[in-house]
């Protein structure tokens, strides 16, 4: 009944919000002589404040027009490449009238951005896309509110997440393919990519893991924490819950958006206490600066989508409570998942200092576990100062982190290009000492035959 009792609540604040937003702009409206009280602007910022609290928050949309790429603006074209019932590949296509900027564009690496589905749209990477698209080819992973997923399409676990993983690595070309994981997905990731090594598939060049759990037990936090002390049957029992009428997917069992903010807001309560409140003193004293920038940070952050239960409870299981990845005993689809197994893909693992999170060592863990990667292919990245959103929004990872990305993606591509060339004339040196060996040989038996006919 609690979702019900949600969506009533939902319902009956709707009025309440519409007359909050109308009152602030009746109060600020210079056209209107209420604005001219001396107290207009704190009461307009008080009914603007409770608008935005009691507002029902939307998918925010990507909103990527054009960025900066080879020292030009290019034109960006969001559609959809693949759709399945829980997920769409989207492709940020660059579009120039430069015939040069189009040349060094069709030059640029091919990434595919693995959106975590933790309760957020895949838009809360949005900052991670603008960036990488001034020196990528960009895909990522949009991921569907399982509410809206008829029940027809089956239910979601966390098997069929590292099987769309390994669908969309195919549908892009695993070759020059670089795959970026953040947070959460560094587990199917790793998990889809293992299994294509085991069946001798090709991998994608490389691999860049991003404050992920890759083994949880490492410098456990509040929320691996919250996974380990209670039991499965608890979470079963006490998070899931059927989504009602009028949604699409009415009847299916899902771990809640709404708990899920829940969950998020009572991790740093006071912080977004104290942000709400410097939201209303930067209103009142009419800075229109950091109150847009409040606006458009819990646009992203209070919207928040369903999660299928059964990709939930199986993530609660088999990653924070089993532990299978690390301990080699998680099999997807009746295959075990075997990280030794990959040898081509070089990987890049990222963390940030004071990620409350994922914590330290978290993701770090992946290079022991694909210990058969050569050394030279693998290196780690702690980005200092650096929190769990820090790590793909914002000035750290834009200065940071980002070129340490680039940077390692580059490497990689020329390195490995370099070295599948060089396979096939690798026996060159030997052949080149073989004749020089016969050659020495031969003016040896020639000297002693000359010798030979002066002493005959």
């Amino acid at each position: 009944m609690l979702y019900q009792y949600q969506e009533f609540q939902k319902a009956l604040l709707q009025p309440l919000t519409a007359w909050a937003q109308a009152t602030a702009k009746t109060f600020v409206n210079p056209s209107n002589p209420l604005s001219l009280l001396p107290s207009a602007t704190r009461i307009a910022a008080g009914y603007e404040l409770l608008y935005r609290l009691g507002k029902e928050y939307e998918k925010p949309e990507f909103r990527i027009k054009n960025v900066m790429a080879h020292g030009k603006t290019v034109a960006i074209n969001e559609f959809t490449v693949s759709e399945k019932p829980f997920c769409k590949l989207i492709r940020f296509k660059r579009f120039s009238d430069d015939v040069s900027v189009i040349q060094k564009l069709k030059k640029d690496p091919v990434v595919l951005v693995v959106a975590p589905l933790s309760g957020h749209h895949s838009t809360l990477l949005r900052d991670t896309v603008r960036t990488l698209l001034k020196d990528h080819k960009v895909y990522i992973t949009d991921w569907v509110d399982a509410r809206l997923v008829p029940l027809e399409n089956g239910t979601f676990t966390l098997d069929d997440y590292v099987h769309y993983v390994q669908d969309f690595i195919r549908t892009i070309g695993a070759k020059d393919l670089n795959i970026i994981s953040v947070c959460q997905p560094t587990v199917p990731v790793l998990g889809a990519v293992s299994l294509m090594a085991s069946a001798g598939e090709v991998t994608p060049r490389t691999m860049i893991m991003m404050g992920g759990p890759i083994d949880a037990r490492k410098s456990p936090t509040v929320v691996n924490s919250t996974a380990t002390n209670k039991s499965y049957e608890w979470f079963e029992n006490n998070v899931i819950f059927t989504v009602p009428q009028p949604h699409p997917g009415a009847g299916r069992l899902v771990y809640p958006g709404f708990l899920q903010h829940t969950g998020f807001v009572a991790m740093n309560p006071d912080r977004h206490v104290q942000s709400h409140w410097d939201y209303f003193q930067d209103l009142i004293k009419g800075d229109k600066g950091d109150a847009e920038a409040h606006i458009k940070f819990y646009d992203e952050y209070n919207a928040v989508l369903d999660m299928d239960a059964a990709y939930y409870l199986d993530t609660i299981k088999t990653v924070f409570q089993e532990h299978a990845l690390p301990t080699g005993k998680w099999v997807v689809g009746g295959k075990l998942v075997k990280p030794q197994d990959i040898t081509g893909t070089a990987l890049l693992t990222v963390e940030g200092e004071l990620d409350d999170i994922s914590g330290s060592g978290q993701t770090r863990a992946a290079h022991t576990l694909c210990k058969n990667i050569p050394e030279r292919k693998k290196e780690h990245y702690e980005a200092k100062g650096a929190g769990h959103y820090g790590i793909f929004s914002g000035s750290r990872w834009r200065e940071m982190i980002y070129p340490e990305i680039t940077q390692f993606i580059r490497k990689h591509a020329v390195k490995g290009s370099k070295e599948v060339a060089a396979r096939p004339i690798a026996k060159k040196p030997a052949i080149k000492a073989a004749a020089k060996t016969a050659s020495k040989s031969a003016r040896k038996v020639t000297a002693r035959k000359t010798v030979a006919k002066k002493n005959a």
